[in-house]
C-alpha cells in the first residue's frame, strides 16, 4: 500500500521569511482653483510569476498518480465522510489509538537518511500560535495556487477550531510553511529550506528532495534545542496530485504537523493509518486534536505519564463511561 505521508521531528534554528505586498498608489488630478497637489512618483508594476512547463518527468507523476487515485476510489477507499456506523469505537479504543499516534516517532535518523521506524517518544505540540503561509513551486499554475489557497485556509480554520490552538494565515513571520511543489521545483530547493529552516539537518532536506514516488506528501517538525515543543514546521504537498489527493496531503500533514506525528494500522476511522480509507480528516481524528491540546497534558511528557489522562479525557468526550 502507498505510503501516503509522514512526520519528520527534527531539531532546529528558528527561520524567519516576510513577503510583502506592493500596491500601486493612482495619480490625484488637481481640483481647480485649489493649490495644485503634488504627484507621487510611479510606482513600477510587479511582472506576473512565470509559470513554468513541467519536465516529462513531472507529467509521468500527474499520470501515475491520476491513476492511483482513480484505484482507490474504484476500491472504495479516500472516504470523506468522516466515519459512520461501520466504524465505532470506544473511549479505549480513542485513548489506545492517542498513544500511538501522538506519543510515537514515525521516523528515526539514520545517518544522513531517515527511515521509517516507529518510536515511542513525548508529547510534543505547539505552545506558541501558528502563523501559517503557503509557497508554490514555479510549475503551479495561479489557477490551482487560488483553490489551494482557498483549501488551507479553510481547513486551518477547521484545525484551530478542533485544536483551541491559534492557527492564523499570515505571510508575516511565519513558522509553519506550506510547500506545494513539483518534481522539478523540489530539487532544487534545497537553499531555500535553509531560508526557512536556518541549520536544518542534511537527513530533513533529503527526506524533502529526494522524496519517492509511494511517498505522497510529508512534513517536518522542528523544535529548538531538543525541546518537545515545536517552533516550526514545513510540509511538502506534490502539485503533481489529483484533486482528492491534493486535499487528503493537506489534511493529513497540516494535522501531524500539529503533533499527531505518527500513523498506526490499528487506528479507525482516520487519516493516520497508511490503509488510505479514509481520505479526510474524520470525528475521530478531531478528538485526536482536542486531547492533544487539552491542558491537562504537559508539553514533554512522557507515553507513561500521558497514557491515564487519555483515557480520563477520551471517556468525557464520548461519555460513555468506563469500559
Amino acid at each position: 500500500m502507498t505510503n501516503a505521508s509522514g512526520i519528520i521531528r527534527a531539531v532546529g534554528l528558528t527561520g524567519l521569511l516576510t513577503l510583502a505586498a506592493c500596491e500601486t498608489t493612482p495619480p490625484v488630478t488637481p481640483v481647480p482653483d485649489t493649490p495644485p497637489v503634488s504627484r507621487p512618483e510611479p510606482v513600477e508594476e510587479l511582472a506576473p510569476p512565470v509559470i513554468t512547463e513541467p519536465s516529462e518527468a513531472s507529467k509521468a507523476l500527474a499520470t501515475y498518480y491520476r491513476r492511483l487515485q482513480n484505484d482507490l476510489l474504484t476500491q472504495g477507499l479516500l472516504r470523506g465522510d468522516g466515519g459512520g456506523p461501520d466504524t465505532p469505537f470506544t473511549d479505549t479504543v480513542l485513548a489506545r489509538n492517542f498513544v500511538r499516534i501522538a506519543l510515537f516517532d514515525e521516523y528515526v535518523t539514520d545517518g544522513d537518511v531517515l527511515r521509517p521506524q516507529a518510536t515511542l517518544s513525548r508529547l510534543r505540540r505547539w505552545d506558541m500560535p501558528v502563523r501559517m503561509t503557503m509557497e508554490f513551486g514555479a510549475s503551479v499554475t495561479p489557477e490551482q495556487q487560488s483553490r489551494d489557497r482557498t483549501t488551507v485556509a479553510a481547513y486551518a480554520q477547521r484545525l484551530s477550531r478542533v485544536s483551541g490552538l491559534s492557527i492564523l494565515q499570515t505571510d508575516a513571520d511565519p513558522n509553519f510553511h506550506v510547500l506545494v511543489l513539483g518534481e522539478d521545483d523540489r530539487a532544487t530547493y534545497r537553499d531555500r529550506l535553509r531560508e526557512i529552516v536556518p541549520g536544518i539537518a542534511e537527513s530533513s532536506l533529503r527526506a524533502i528532495t529526494q522524496l519517492p514516488r509511494d511517498q505522497l506528501c510529508i512534513v517536518v517538525a522542528f523544535s529548538e534545542g531538543g525541546g518537545a515543543s515545536y517552533s516550526k514546521a514545513v510540509a511538502i504537498i506534490r502539485s503533481e496530485h489529483p484533486d482528492l489527493l491534493r486535499t487528503s496531503c493537506f489534511h493529513e500533514e497540516l494535522a501531524q504537523g500539529l503533533g499527531l506525528a505518527n500513523d498506526s494500522p490499528q487506528a479507525r476511522p482516520s487519516i493516520f493509518n497508511d490503509d488510505e480509507e479514509f481520505g479526510l480528516l474524520t470525528t475521530h481524528d478531531e478528538l485526536l486534536l482536542k486531547m492533544l491540546y487539552d491542558p491537562r497534558f504537559r508539553t514533554g511528557m512522557s507515553a507513561a505519564e500521558a497514557a491515564p489522562i487519555a483515557r480520563v479525557i477520551a471517556r468525557e468526550l464520548l461519555d460513555s463511561g468506563p469500559t
